[in-house]
This record gives C-alpha cells, sequence and structure tokens, in this order.
C-alpha cells in the first residue's frame, strides 16, 4: 500500500473522508501499529487515556456478526429484517478488519469532568482515522451492529459500568474509487468574539 499522496500535511486531512464499502487487505501489522500509536496523540486532560480499543478481524468478525445482530434482534429492534441481516453480514465479511472503540469511565475522578474524558477517546478516534487514510486506506465509524444494545459491549469486554462503547471504525482497502467530498465554507461556523455586548 502506498502512502496518500498529497501536495501538503494539510490536504491529507481535507481529503479524509469516510469508506464505507472495503475490502482486504487491511494495514499490515506495522501499519496497524503506526495506526494505534497516532492515537496515543489526542488531547488528554489529566493524561487520563481514556480510550480502548478492541481489534477485531479474521474468523472474529464473523463470530461478532452472530452476536450483534443477534443481540439487535432481542432488543426488538424492527429494522433488523431479514434483508438487512443479509445486508450486514455480506458487509462485515467485506470489511478486514474492526476497531471497536470506547471510552474507559475514570469514576473516581473528580477533576476531570466525564465529557472531556469522552472528547479526549473521540479525538483518539479520529486520530485513527486520519492515520488510516495518511497510509493510503480507508476507514468508516459505524454506530451500527450493536453499538447501542448492552449484550454487545458485553460481549466485546466492556462492561456497561466502566465503559461507554462509541461504535467501531471499519477499516481496509477501499472496494471502488472514492470520490471527493464537498465541503462547506468553514466561515458558516464561524464568528468573532471581541468582548461582551
Amino acid at each position: 500500500m502506498t502512502t496518500t499522496q498529497t501536495a501538503s500535511p494539510l490536504h491529507a486531512l481535507t481529503s479524509r473522508r469516510s469508506v464505507k464499502f472495503l475490502r482486504a487487505p487491511a494495514p499490515k501489522q506495522d501499519e496497524l501499529e503506526q495506526i494505534l500509536q497516532a492515537a496515543m496523540s489526542a488531547p488528554d486532560h489529566g493524561a487520563l487515556r481514556p480510550w480502548r480499543f478492541v481489534l477485531i478481524r479474521g474468523e472474529a468478525i464473523g463470530k461478532l456478526a452472530d452476536v450483534a445482530i443477534g443481540a439487535v434482534k432481542r432488543s426488538g429492534d424492527p429494522r433488523m429484517t431479514p434483508e438487512k441481516e443479509k445486508s450486514v453480514r455480506e458487509w462485515m465479511a467485506a470489511v478486514p478488519l474492526f476497531i471497536a472503540v470506547a471510552q474507559k469511565i475514570a469514576h473516581d475522578n473528580t477533576k476531570i469532568p466525564e465529557q472531556e474524558q469522552l472528547l479526549a477517546t473521540g479525538a483518539a478516534a479520529m486520530n485513527l482515522l486520519n492515520a488510516v487514510h495518511m497510509l493510503g486506506y480507508g476507514a468508516f465509524w459505524s454506530t451500527g451492529m450493536g453499538t447501542y444494545v448492552e449484550d454487545v459491549q458485553n460481549a466485546l469486554g466492556l462492561d456497561s459500568l466502566d465503559y461507554r462503547f462509541l461504535g467501531y471504525l471499519a477499516v481496509g482497502t477501499p472496494a471502488c474509487a472514492v470520490p471527493q467530498a464537498t465541503r462547506p465554507d468553514f466561515r458558516e461556523f464561524v464568528t468573532e468574539w471581541s468582548g461582551p455586548v
């Protein structure tokens, strides 16, 4: 896999986009280690390191599909129709790597608000997504597959008392050409404050 050709480091950030349809190969082990190490550079008030990642690959992906689909069905979610189950299984079977993302809740910490721990975990996940892209792969952050069903979280070893499960990063090689995304102009989202009115 070749590194994404960029005109500047910022281009690597502005050209990143989510890629849902992926195939093998996944990043090689040394590349995966670089990707995971990038998460360690996320801003982290109090150095709590609240992020936790679970790697799911190979035969474990089929087991995850069984666990997640079964749990979603048991939860009574009407969206898990036979057609939806078939499409989810086909999609998961094509993806070579899933990274489950969770926040480790620091219950005994009174200095760092929990939302700051959550933001640090989100920043770590964003570093993963950017690193995947910079190495020439694709990724998609999915909150499907039972993210909000407690049985799935527990099956991944992320008990709901101590962790907040935030979904999966699907990682692999884009299965087709990825068109450029049209991004909004930042000016629509920025104001300048010069003091109280």
